[in-house]
C-alpha cells in the first residue's frame, strides 16, 4: 500500500500530532473571496484553518491559506474536508507546493521540533505522493522523533519506528540507487531484530555507497550479524514448527552473556520444549522471560496453561491474576495518555 494511502487509512502518528491544531479555529472564506479566487465549487461551505496569529492581522493571503490546509491535514490525513482543502492547494499552487513543505519541514528537524517536522512531510506526500524527498525526510523526522525521546512510553516509540520502516520500504522503490535509503532502512530492520532484512539491506548499501566513514560503520554492523543471523535462524525454526532444530541452535546462547538477557530468546526456547511436550523446560525459559520482561502477558499466559496442565492449580491462578493486574494497568496508562492528548487539545 503506498504511503499516502498508508495515511489516509491507517495513521499510527495522529493522536500525537492532532494536539498541534489547538491554536488554529475555523471559518468560511467569503462568497466574493471563492469568485475571485475561482474556488466556488471546491470550498463553498468548506471552513478553513486561520492560526491565531493570522486574525491579528486581518488578512488571508492565498500562501497562508493553502499553509495552514497543509498543515492541517498533515496532522490528521483523515480530516473531514481533506479533499478539498488537497484540491485548492493542487488549483493554486500545483503539486510543487510539496517543495516549500519539505523544506519546511526540514527547518523544524533543525530545531528538532521533529513533531512539527512529521506534521510538513505528511502533508507534502499528501500533496504529492511521488516526490520521493517527502518520504525520505519523513521516514528521517520520525526515526529522530523516537531515537531522541529519552521520557516516551513505548507505544510512542514503536509507533514512530514502524512509520520511519514504512517510509524507509517505500522510499527505496521510489530511489532504488540512492545509497541513504538503505542505509535508514537497515537500521530500521536492526532495530526491530530483522537480521536477515538487515544484513541484505546493508548489502545493498554497501553496493551503491562511496561514503566511506560510513561504509566502514555499516561493515563492522555486518561483522556483529553472524550470530544474530543464527539466533533468527533458529526462531524461524520454531515458528515454522521445526522445534528440535530450534532448540538444537537457541540453546547454544542460554550460558552466552551477550543474549542471554534477550527475553525472545527465552520465549522461542519455551515455544519449542511446549511444543515437544517438556513442560518442566518450557517453564523453565518462560519464567526466564519474566526475569527479563516482567510485565509480558504472553508468557503469564503460557505459564498459566502449563501449571494448569501439571496440576499446580495454585501457580496457575497467581499467574492468572497477574495477567489481570498487568491489562489493568496498561489500559490505565492508556486511558491517561488519551485524557492527556484531549487535554492538549482543548
Amino acid at each position: 500500500m503506498a504511503l499516502n494511502q498508508v495515511l489516509r487509512e491507517q495513521d499510527r502518528l495522529k493522536d500525537y500530532l492532532t494536539p498541534k491544531l489547538k491554536d488554529y479555529i475555523f471559518d468560511e472564506l467569503s462568497a466574493s473571496y471563492l469568485q475571485k479566487a475561482g474556488v466556488q465549487e471546491i470550498m463553498t461551505g468548506v471552513p478553513v484553518p486561520f492560526h491565531r496569529e493570522d486574525l491579528a492581522s486581518r488578512s488571508a493571503s492565498t500562501l497562508m491559506l493553502a499553509s495552514n490546509m497543509a498543515f492541517v491535514i498533515g496532522c490528521d490525513p483523515s480530516f473531514q474536508y481533506r479533499d478539498n482543502y488537497l484540491a485548492y492547494i493542487e488549483k493554486t499552487f500545483g503539486k510543487d507546493f510539496a517543495k516549500p513543505l519539505v523544506s519546511q519541514g526540514a527547518d523544524y528537524a533543525k530545531k528538532e521540533d521533529y513533531l512539527s517536522a512529521c506534521i510538513l512531510f505528511r502533508a507534502a506526500i499528501l500533496v504529492d505522493p511521488s516526490f520521493p524527498d517527502a518520504v525520505f525526510c519523513y521516514g528521517r523526522a520520525c526515526h529522530d522523533a523516537y531515537s531522541s525521546a529519552e521520557d516516551r512510553e513505548e507505544e510512542f516509540v514503536g509507533r514512530f519506528k514502524a512509520e520511519a520502516l514504512k517510509c524507509f520500504e517505500q522510499y527505496t522503490m521510489m530511489a532504488p540507487e540512492d545509497d541513504m535509503g538503505y542505509y535508514y532502512l537497515g537500521y530500521a530492520y536492526l532495530n526491530l531484530g530483522l537480521y536477515m532484512k538487515t544484513k541484505l539491506t546493508f548489502d545493498s548499501f554497501l553496493r551503491l555507497s562511496e561514503h566511506g566513514e560510513l561504509r566502514a560503520e555499516v561493515a563492522k554492523l555486518q561483522e556483529k550479524l553472524e550470530e544474530p543471523l543464527k539466533i533468527e535462524e533458529g526462531t524461524n525454526c520454531v515458528l515454522s514448527g521445526r522445534f528440535e532444530s530450534g532448540i538444537e541452535i537457541l540453546s547454544r546462547y542460554e550460558e552466552d552473556e551477550r543474549f542471554n538477557t534477550w527475553w525472545p530468546l527465552w520465549y522461542y526456547l519455551g515455544t519449542a520444549y511446549r511444543g515437544l511436550g517438556d513442560g518442566d523446560q518450557a517453564i523453565r525459559c518462560f519464567l526466564r522471560v519474566l526475569q527479563y520482561s516482567p510485565s509480558n502477558t504472553e508468557a503469564m499466559e503460557q505459564l498459566e496453561e502449563l501449571y494448569l496442565a501439571a496440576g499446580e492449580q495454585a501457580k496457575s491462578e497467581k499467574y492468572h491474576a497477574k495477567i489481570g493486574v498487568v491489562r489493568r494497568n496498561q489500559e490505565e496508562d492508556r486511558e491517561l495518555r488519551r485524557r492527556e492528548r484531549g487535554q492538549t487539545l482543548s
